[in-house]
């Protein structure tokens, strides 16, 4: 370094001085790559590694005056190696001038012949502090294509502040994100590009598991998917053909624990192997349960698979360890864990308490709506669907709501609510009804909201469209006083009971968990990545929340939602599932609606109030989903706020940041352009369009996705309490004297064979379990600071607020569920105790 000294007569004299600087290089060989592969034979085998692995450049923020290019260091390849645990360290050593000016990036080849996963850099010798760069990126062998990688330092720029020296590195490196649209991507490769869902079906293998191209019409509107360039059918030139692995960016694929945890225990590797073991037990896909003692065996005596081999445990015992025990060595027994509610009562899944709860706080709470308007009507054709007018009249309400005396009052005050699954079913029904083995109906059921501030159901209505020469077919069914528990009706309702519930654990893995918090996200990543520099502090605030999106996303395409997957094998819908999702899209999705007021006030379930807690007042004052939610929602936005006011203190920042225009505009006209004209779209001129904007999109991949995923299990787990499938239709609609007389005499094993077949049943709850778990690297929100906020004190101390607001959330939220529940366990007991004679043989409880 270039010192300026005075002398002892006063005059300047300049003394060259070159300052030494060491670069500590941490690798993470848990991830594989080339030092997993050194550390395989023994760590003998390791020796400095000069002039054989990384080399290094670093780079200044500033140009040289004289060229006005980048100044940079000559190569320094890495030397030492230290090794703790999954981590090891290299080291590489640098002079620099003292005119050499800040470093603001580093870049990095790797010689060797396997990819390395590099966690960051940290720059020593400096006289103030380190410089650091988290990096947490593959870094591909020059022999796979030499390119060099460049990773900046911690520190935030927008474009326009962004230092001399590296604006042509940060314009390039994007520029490689983007790709060219042109050729097939390889697992390497870090390329962010779009492409509609052409490659859910699979015509090559049978022409019948064609399925339609969603996105890039008008019939099947979509969001845009990563881009994979592989080549088409012969059989369906629209359709790629579907390969054994689905490319996503090499650095948004799962780490090596998440990786073991999701792909071992069903999806890809191990989803074939549970069918094929299931097919040697049961081989009649379509057999039921004969009763519901042979339900409880899965959670008891389990099923007995084939003996073990002699080297250990069967394939399907590898891919699903937490799912199947071992009874003795010589046994092989696929069990499931019992869900809780299901240990307290094996009958809980009766209770209409318990239906409504859930329907109101269960894993799908966020489908109910106010009733607004009566009489109930449909918006559909009555050309071609039928009579509008709902069978649901005055007559059959009010009897059950005598608080409030009519069905008037009862809207008035606020009363009354409602699943409402008929218009957006109907048009299917005739289409899904030509499959064999499941059925559908359009559906209503309304709830009544009682003076103890909880719901109870009041009446659900089941609709036919005419079809086959019938006319239209609707039937109201209602509940019925557990004093006469043996009555035909009684076992009618449990029966619709059963149809609505299917429909609901449908929209409810289709539209609400998979189309909401999965597919509409996707287009949100790839344009953060192809449009938004990793230093700009927007993609750094976004990409905690972004984490897995795309590989859960590609795996999902592989085995769950593709032609044929699980999804067709055990809902409803069967191959018209993913179409039921484009209808969604087209017709409910609304960017502006994802933020969870905007949701709420949409749906009836709280009007704006600026005395009210969140400026909201809900219609039901305990609606678990909305209470805290909002919490969480409000220290989000409150977090955002901050964040966003700090990096963008006025308008014309927003309005001249070119990444972040050009990100929000690829959103709008590419990822979602299939509803680009739409007028609901935000602006993005100001930094409450852009607060709103952020926060809507962190909401939907943390919170909202937190509602609806992880306690699949809890509630799905044990199958009756929501099947994902009616296989028969309601035993009044037309029926043959012989099936009128077999559902008297037998009503219970009519409900058994209504509910899913044991092969989609077991199926069903091996994916609920996986998706329901939480990864071993779990990163939750508010829990860990970002590296490039810990360099700025303002943004870090807003942070570290808050973490703190999280934590009391998370307290406030354990405390007041905990009591809620217990009062809930006890009105359900009480019903469970009024209500042994349910025409099930009776089970005692633990």
């Amino acid at each position: 370094m270039k010192a300026m000294t005075a002398t002892s007569s006063g005059k300047t004299n300049t003394k060259s001085q070159n300052v030494n600087v060491k670069a500590v290089v941490t690798i993470d060989q848990g991830n594989g790559g080339f030092v997993g592969n050194l550390l395989k034979p023994a760590l003998d085998g390791i020796k400095k590694l000069t002039g054989k692995t990384l080399v290094l450049e670093l780079v200044s923020d500033d140009l040289d005056p004289t060229t006005n290019s980048e100044k940079k260091t000559p190569k320094s390849w890495v030397e030492n190696i230290e090794i703790k645990e999954d981590t090891v360290w290299y080291e590489a050593q640098f002079e620099l001038s003292a005119d050499f000016g800040n470093v603001g990036a580093v870049i990095i080849e790797n010689e060797h012949h396997d990819e390395v996963f590099l966690k960051s850099i940290a720059l020593h010798g400096f006289p103030h502090e380190q410089v650091h760069f988290t990096c947490n990126s593959w870094i591909q062998p020059n022999n796979d294509g030499p390119v060099k990688r460049v990773f900046f330092s911690d520190k935030s720029y927008l474009p326009s502040q962004t230092p001399r020296g590296l604006q042509r590195l940060r314009d390039e490196e994007l520029v490689l994100l983007r790709g060219n649209g042109e050729g097939e991507r390889k697992s390497s490769d870090r390329i962010y590009d779009y492409d509609v869902y052409n490659d859910l079906g699979d015509p090559n293998t049978s022409i019948d598991l064609k399925r339609p191209i969603l996105g890039g019409n008008k019939q099947y509107p979509y969001p845009r998917r990563c881009r994979t360039g592989r080549k088409h059918s012969d059989a369906d030139p629209l359709s790629e053909i579907r390969s054994s692995g689905f490319y996503v960016p090499r650095d948004e694929a799962f780490a090596t624990i998440k990786q073991t945890q999701f792909k071992t225990s069903t999806v890809s590797l191990g989803l074939n192997a549970i069918l094929e073991s299931l097919d040697t037990i049961l081989t009649d896909p379509n057999i039921g349960f004969v009763s519901f003692e042979d339900i409880d065996t899965l959670y008891k005596d389990g099923f007995h698979l084939p003996p073990l081999k002699a080297n250990g445990l069967t394939l399907l015992q590898r891919v699903i360890p937490k799912l199947l025990k071992a009874a003795n060595d010589s046994q092989n027994i696929l069990r499931f864990d019992a869900p809780e509610a299901f240990k307290r009562d094996r009958f809980f899944w009766f209770s209409d308490v318990e239906f409504a709860r859930e329907t109101l706080a269960g894993v799908h709470p966020n489908s109910i709506q106010l009733v607004k308007e009566w009489p109930l009507t449909s918006k559909l054709d009555p050309q071609i669907f039928g009579p509008q007018e709902s069978a649901i009249t005055r007559e059959v309400i009010e009897p059950q709501i005598i608080t409030c005396g009519t069905v008037e009052v009862a809207i008035k005050e606020k009363k009354l609510f409602m699943l409402d699954y008929l218009d957006f079913f109907l048009p299917y029904v005739s289409k899904v009804r030509e499959i064999e083995g499941t059925t559908l109906y359009g559906s209503r059921t309304l709830f009544f909201l009682t003076t103890q501030g909880t719901l109870k159901p009041v009446a659900i209505e089941l609709t036919r469209p005419p079809m086959d020469g019938k006319p239209q077919w609707k039937q109201v069914f209602t509940p019925v006083s557990h004093l006469s528990s043996h009555s035909t009706n009684l076992w009618l309702w449990r029966l619709a009971k059963a149809h609505v519930l299917a429909h609901d654990s449908g929209y409810h893995e289709l539209i609400t968990h998979w189309l909401r918090t999965h597919c509409v996200v996707e287009p949100f990543v790839i344009a953060t990545h192809r449009q938004l520099s990793c230093m700009h502090p927007i993609y750094r605030l976004l990409l905690p929340h972004l984490r897995y999106t795309m590989e859960i996303n590609s795996l999902a395409r592989e085995a769950l939602i593709s032609a044929n997957g699980v999804i067709e094998i055990s809902f409803f819908p069967k191959k018209y599932s993913m179409e039921l999702s484009s209808v969604a899209y087209d017709k409910l999705w609304q960017f502006d609606l994802q933020a969870l007021p905007n949701d709420l006030i949409e749906r009836g379930m709280a009007v704006a109030d600026p005395c009210a807690p969140h400026g909201l007042k809900l219609a039901i004052e305990d609606y678990p989903f909305a209470n805290d939610g909002l919490l969480i929602w409000d220290a989000i936005q409150e977090w955002v706020t901050e964040y966003v006011t700090h990096y963008y203190p006025n308008p014309i920042t927003i309005e001249t940041d070119r990444e972040l225009q050009e990100w929000w505009k690829e959103i709008r006209k590419v990822g979602h352009g299939d509803k680009s004209e739409e007028p609901w779209w935000p602006n993005l001129n100001t930094s409450k369009d852009l607060i709103d904007i952020i926060t809507t999109i962190a909401w939907v991949a943390s919170g909202h996705h937190a509602a609806v995923n992880f306690s699949q299990y809890a509630y799905g787990g044990y199958f009756p309490n929501r099947p994902t499938i009616a296989r028969n239709k309601m035993p009044t609609e037309d029926p043959s004297d012989e099936e009128w007389e077999k559902f008297l005499n037998n009503p219970e094993q009519t409900l058994l064979e209504c509910f899913p077949s044991q092969i989609q049943a077991t199926l069903v709850m091996v994916i609920l379990n996986l998706l329901s778990e939480h990864s071993p690297d779990e990163e939750y929100i508010g829990k860990y600071m970002e590296p490039s906020w810990v360099e700025n004190p303002i943004v870090k101390e807003a942070f570290e607020r808050f973490n703190t607001k999280l934590k009391k959330i998370e307290g406030w939220i354990l405390d007041n569920r905990i009591q809620i529940l217990d009062a809930i366990l006890a009105i359900l007991a009480d019903e469970c105790d009024s209500s042994e004679g349910r025409g099930l043989q009776r089970i005692e409880r633990d």
